[in-house]
């Protein structure tokens, strides 16, 4: 699994946990910034992340902000990205198990670093269950193509 990962000024120190979290699994991934901790515009991080996951260049992507809110509008802008906004463990799973996700957004300014590794990790182990989960995604890809 390759996975893209990125923040804005206000996701720098989860950021790292994440990494962190990523060296400890074996899982490659690839970290687009920022490096800064003044302001930036999260559209600028969030939407080639987006775009390289679309595109099959990276399995999946992680993205940070302040609330996760904005990271997820705009990656999900990008045709073919599911962005989930996640900020719990339970959500983490089943955003893989149900909808596969192929991206996830989280709030540096909501959760602790602790609980960012956790949904993480929790995120990246688990996989899609397929079935009728598989129906609905169609569904959605179905409509995006229209």
């Amino acid at each position: 699994m390759r996975v893209a990962i990125a923040s804005d000024h206000g996701g720098i120190n989860i950021r790292e946990e994440i990494k962190n979290l990523m060296d400890e699994m074996g899982i490659q991934y690839e970290d687009f910034g920022c490096d800064c901790e003044t302001s930036v515009d999260y559209p600028d991080y969030a939407l080639p992340v987006a775009e390289k996951v679309a595109n099959g260049e990276f399995d999946r992507g992680i993205l940070i902000c302040g609330t996760g809110i904005g990271m997820s509008i705009s990656a999900n802008k990008v045709k073919g990205i599911r962005c989930a906004l996640v900020h719990d463990v339970y959500s983490a799973k089943l955003t893989r198990q149900h909808n596969d996700s192929n991206m996830i957004a989280m709030g540096e300014r909501v959760i602790g670093p602790g609980l960012a590794r956790e949904i993480a990790g929790t995120w990246l182990a688990t996989e899609f269950e397929g079935g009728r989960h598989a129906n609905r995604i169609g569904k959605i890809a179905q409509y995006e193509n229209k």
